[in-house]
């Protein structure tokens, strides 16, 4: 495996970090943040004319490596723009599963004209059944159910929608966000981003593809997100590390900066370590996807090290800033707040560490 990035590679990184550095700062992005989208048009568009909205979509649009690096800089930014749940999540599954007229889809969403949506996760446990059924009338298909949480939900204009099919197994369905018989609820989650609960009663759907069981697609897709948030996160958890020692660095009390505090600078390499266990879990991550495995045990492995260094390092920019860390106007409670959303977005730490356990009767020796 070659670590090196390739020019294009760096290329695509430094782009995307320049447009949104160009577009965001702290006081924008809360005002951003704060009116309707949730989002800025503008920096969509922008998105859409460097490639980013079509990543993923062929094999000449770039792959999970290049999802990786823009999605650093979103998470380095605290950009609110619903590239991962919007555009690029569900498109793969458009680009896996579709026919060839639904693939012609992602023409718009590559071009922002088009926003996607996965409805996938149900109120109740995580690992319960789909809930939500698939009914068929001749050529025609019908859902019935609740989803819920969909993020970008709120503003998608087409949903892909897991649902039970009547002779077993999971299908996948295109829907109209706004056609009959669905209904919306969309709210603000507390990192200030956007989600929906998203209510079927016999809303006409389109098979994606054919109405056959899709468990593995949705598990491959399940495994892409995981990736893409974990690179996320170490975007974040990178800018928070940077403000925390900046802010050593300048802070003064009792006459000198808080960086001669040896105390206090060991809690920051602390914090570096945790940044770097995670950067290169999430690495491994986005490698393996990059080399066609699709393994959830490996998006476990590194949601889990995402987890966790990112609790340590949302925790400690607070303490060590001080009582400024929490408040609305400074960006690093915001950054807590989004690596905590992360954490908890397609199962917390400790479901990583229940699906891990499950896996523990494939090993001949196990070392505590």
């Amino acid at each position: 495996m070659d670590f090196q990035l390739t020019d294009e590679q760096t290329l695509l990184a430094d782009t995307t970090r320049d447009l949104l550095s160009a577009s965001y700062d702290a006081e924008t992005r809360n005002k951003v943040v704060d009116s309707d989208p949730g989002y800025n048009p503008q920096v969509w568009s922008q998105l859409a004319d460097i490639g980013v909205l079509g990543l993923g979509f062929d094999e000449d649009s770039g792959g999970q490596i290049e999802i990786m690096l823009v999605l650093n800089e979103i998470g380095r930014q605290l950009a609110p723009e619903p590239l991962l749940h919007g555009a690029i999540g569900p498109g793969a599954l458009i680009a896996e599963q579709g026919s060839a007229d639904q693939r012609a889809l992602l023409d718009e969403v590559a071009a922002g004209q088009r926003l996607l949506a996965f409805a996938h996760a149900e109120p109740g446990p995580r690992g319960a059944a789909i809930a939500t059924t698939a009914a068929r009338d001749g050529d025609s298909w019908t859902l019935t159910g609740t989803k819920n949480p969909v993020l970008a939900g709120d503003s998608a204009n087409t949903l892909i929608v897991s649902a039970a099919l009547p002779d077993g197994g999971v299908g996948l369905f295109l829907v109209d966000a706004s056609g009959s018989g669905v209904t919306r609820t969309g709210y603000r989650t507390f990192d200030g981003r956007r989600g929906a609960q998203i209510e079927l009663a016999g809303a006409p759907a389109e098979p994606l593809g054919e109405a056959v069981d899709a468990t593995d697609a949705i598990t491959r897709a399940l495994v892409r997100l995981s990736s893409a948030l974990c690179a996320e996160a170490v975007g974040a958890m990178d800018e928070a590390l940077r403000l925390t020692t900046d802010y050593l660095k300048q802070r003064k009390q009792f006459g000198v900066t808080l960086s001669k505090f040896q105390t206090l600078t060991q809690r920051a390499a602390d914090m570096y370590m945790s940044l770097e266990l995670a950067r290169s879990m999430a690495d491994y991550a986005a490698m393996s996807i990059a080399d066609g495995q699709f393994d959830p045990v490996i998006a476990a492995r590194a949601k889990l090290q995402i987890g966790r260094s990112g609790r340590h390092i949302a925790q400690e920019s607070i303490q060590l800033h001080g009582g400024i860390g929490i408040t609305a106007e400074y960006p690093v409670g915001h950054y807590a707040a989004r690596l905590t959303a992360i954490e908890h977005t397609l199962g917390s730490s400790q479901d990583q560490l229940h699906t891990l356990i499950g896996q523990l009767a494939d090993y001949e020796i196990v070392t505590l």
